[in-house]
This record gives C-alpha cells, structure tokens and sequence, in this order.
C-alpha cells in the first residue's frame, strides 16, 4: 500500500511539472511580450514628417489629387503596427527621405529564447536589406524565418501605409 501511495504521488507530480513547462512554441511571455499601442490601445503604425521636407509631426494632408500620399518628396519615419506571430511580436520602423524608404530598423522582435537571437541575427539583415532594395514589403521570405519574414512584410507594409508612399 505504502508503494502504490508513493508511486501516485510521484506520478501526480510529474505530470503537473510537465504541463507547467513552458516551452518556446507556447508563444511569447513575460517581458518580451510587450506591445506598443497607440493612444486608442490598440496596435497600430504612426508617422512622424512632413511631405516638404520642413519640420512637423502626424499625418500630413498631400495634394488633392494624391489621396494623401507622399509624391516624391516626404521625409520623416512611420513605425508599423506589431505584428503578432507564433514566436512573438515583431515590429519594424521606416525612415524616409525624398519620398524613398531609407533605412528600416527592427523594433521588435521576438526574444523568447537563444533560437530565436540566431534566426534575428540571420534573417533581419537580410530582410532589411531585401526592403530597401525593393522600396516596398514585396520582399522575400528568409529560408529557416518565414514566422518572422511574415511579420516583418506585415509591420513594413504597415509602416509604409502609415508614411503614405506608394
């Protein structure tokens, strides 16, 4: 009886260690889950520039004719909305001069385990480099980070809404 006893118990406690392991494909926690909101609390892309060239920050309004968008000479940054993947969040921000996407930083990325450092380290470069080649999210997907190539061209193409470029 005292065997049976003892064998439950270290049973029981197995399986509850098991299910409290968190493991990396449970997706993304603790600090690294962090979501940039915007004033409304949901997530979403801004833009700070002006279409001319001189200084200001929001929205600017464009001629009539161009529904908004810059024509060639807008300067400033947009941050895309976070996108949510399996792994985590992943967020990108764009700057722009002379209406042309100049450099793309990551803001976001996720973080979750050591993995996930060697495929950010591998795979933004080259995504980076993809988004300024092509002036737009119609890049391709990194071989080994099609999670993360997904929501790089999900934040780009929202950055890139946010700053009006066509």
């Amino acid at each position: 009886m005292r065997r049976i006893t003892l064998w439950l118990l270290s049973t029981v406690a197995v399986v509850v260690l098991l299910f409290s392991y968190k493991t990396s494909t449970m997706g993304p926690g603790g600090e690294n889950s962090a979501i940039a909101t915007g004033s409304d609390g949901s997530a979403g892309s801004s833009w700070t520039g002006t279409e001319d060239g001189s200084t200001g920050s929001g929205p600017s309004g464009g001629s009539s004719n161009d529904g908004g968008r810059a024509t060639g000479s807008g300067n400033g940054a947009a941050t895309g909305s976070v996108a949510q993947t399996r792994w985590g969040p992943v967020q990108v921000k764009i700057t722009v001069s002379g209406g042309k996407i100049s450099d793309v930083r990551a803001v976001q990325l996720p973080a979750g385990n050591r993995r996930d450092q060697e495929i950010n380290d591998y795979a933004v470069p080259i995504l980076r480099q993809e988004a300024l080649a092509a002036q737009s999210a119609q890049i391709d997907t990194v071989s080994g980070a099609t999670v993360t190539s997904d929501g790089y061209r999900e934040s780009l193409q929202s950055a890139i809404d946010a700053a009006h470029l066509k």
